[in-house]
């Protein structure tokens, strides 16, 4: 297939047909998009419509087309294990792993979202080894951000979706040679400019409320919990300072301007904190060591943190990871004086376990509509996406520390309630 004109028209009009309301046209589209994706330029005609001005495709347009790339990459890329054959013409390859970054950070939100899929997809077997450039590509637009801060910020974080989608398979893959390797490469690749972008960041926080700027640390923090997932990296523990002093400040912010009115919508300050109680929980568990001189200050954050934050559903996931970081440092003998103290005990009684303790109107559904689920859930532990659990793990934790302390301040709370239902 030719680049041209006429094929560019005939492609676009293919792609609305995919949406038409009559079944047996949207069949016949869909059914000729994959009669011809194995032509040579198919997916750089995608490409071209996707890049396409607005006066000459609108956003719908873009969006088929970039799904139905993402899905051409799913189904072409991976090369035959037993020919050891491509269903895409290398020219092809290589000119998409050339375009493709660029298309992306210029393309509408919706359509950004899909090329950076398309890219991880395409980076799962080719980065790094057959794709070395792509993170130079990506940290050239943290240079052109720092020039222009205050720009336009779709490249930006569409640089870092790319980079947090590509990064994430180290939360859970096996430890491996081939893995470190990689690792070491994007380290040594990375590590100094994200922390230079982190920095810059969060100095725009402190005189912007635009939720974008704050959606670039929010993503930031998620990258850096998958490049310290597998082990702690050097750079990141001789720099340990600049990422949690800020990370600090972040869980003290509070900006009315960032909260959503929804009560099951959470807002992007609260995303960044929830991510971060993930980021300093993890610390707290593999590297204790390097870590422990941050830890009492935010123990005192985190209890802040909780004691503040409302029942709504839009901040049970902040809650649970709150929770979930004083669980892990509860069973830490070094800190055992920070909790040793009867005060302290009805304070977490009071303000803490017991509010996240409760009965919800979601748990009375639960329970209404499934029981035997609801109650095997409650039994095996399953349910540990919830508030409910992650307190009741905390004063496990705390009982099994503190077992006198802990019976009689719970007792004590149990006692009156038990008196004040009669």
């Amino acid at each position: 297939m030719e680049i041209s004109t006429n094929n560019i028209n005939n492609l676009v009009k293919c792609l609305q047909a995919t949406l038409s309301p009559d079944p047996s046209e949207r069949k016949q589209a869909e059914n000729f998009l994959l009669s011809i994706e194995c032509n040579k330029n198919y997916p750089l005609l995608l490409l071209h419509i996707i890049s396409a001005p607005n006066d000459v495709n609108v956003d719908l347009v873009k969006q088929i087309g970039s799904v139905t790339f993402k899905n051409y990459i799913k189904r072409n890329w991976p090369i035959d294990e037993d020919t050891l054959q491509s269903k895409i013409h290398q020219e092809d390859r290589l000119l998409i792993k050339e375009q493709i970054v660029t298309v992306m950070l210029n393309a509408p939100d919706a359509v950004q979202k899909q090329l950076s899929d398309a890219i991880s997809l395409i980076g799962k077997y080719d980065f790094p080894d057959n794709w070395p450039n792509l993170l130079t590509t990506i940290i050239e637009n943290f240079a052109a951000f720092a020039n222009a801060p205050t720009s336009d910020l779709a490249p930006i974080n569409g640089a870092l979706e790319t980079a947090h989608s590509l990064f994430r398979k180290y939360r859970f893959e096996l430890k491996s040679q081939k893995l470190w390797t990689e690792i070491k490469f994007v380290l040594d690749t990375l590590a100094k400019p994200l922390t230079e972008l982190f920095v810059l960041t969060m100095n725009l926080c402190e005189v912007s409320k635009d939720p974008k700027v704050f959606n670039v640390i929010l993503v930031l923090t998620k990258i850096f919990y998958s490049l310290n997932y597998q082990d702690l990296p050097e750079f990141f523990e001789d720099n340990m300072q600049i990422w949690i002093s800020n990370f600090q400040k972040l869980l003290e912010l509070e900006i009315k301007e960032l909260e959503t009115q929804s009560d099951d919508e959470t807002g992007i300050l609260h995303q960044i904190q929830s991510q971060i109680c993930e980021n300093i929980s993890l610390y707290a568990q593999k590297y204790e060591e390097e870590f422990s001189s941050y830890m009492r200050s935010l123990v005192t954050i985190i209890w802040k943190l909780l004691i503040k934050t409302g029942s709504q559903p839009k901040y049970d996931t902040l809650v649970i990871n709150a929770l979930q970081f004083l669980s892990t440092t509860v069973i830490k003998p070094q800190y055992r004086d920070l909790f040793d103290d009867p005060s302290v005990f009805s304070a977490i009684c009071e303000k803490v376990a017991i509010p996240n303790m409760q009965f919800k109107a979601s748990d009375e559904e639960l329970f209404e509509d499934n029981p035997e689920e609801y109650i095997r859930r409650d039994i095996e532990g399953s349910d540990v996406d919830t508030r409910r659990r992650a307190a009741c793990d905390l004063v496990k934790a705390l009982s099994k520390e503190f077992e006198q302390v802990t019976m009689s301040s719970f007792g004590l709370y149990v006692k009156v309630r038990l008196f004040s239902s009669i």
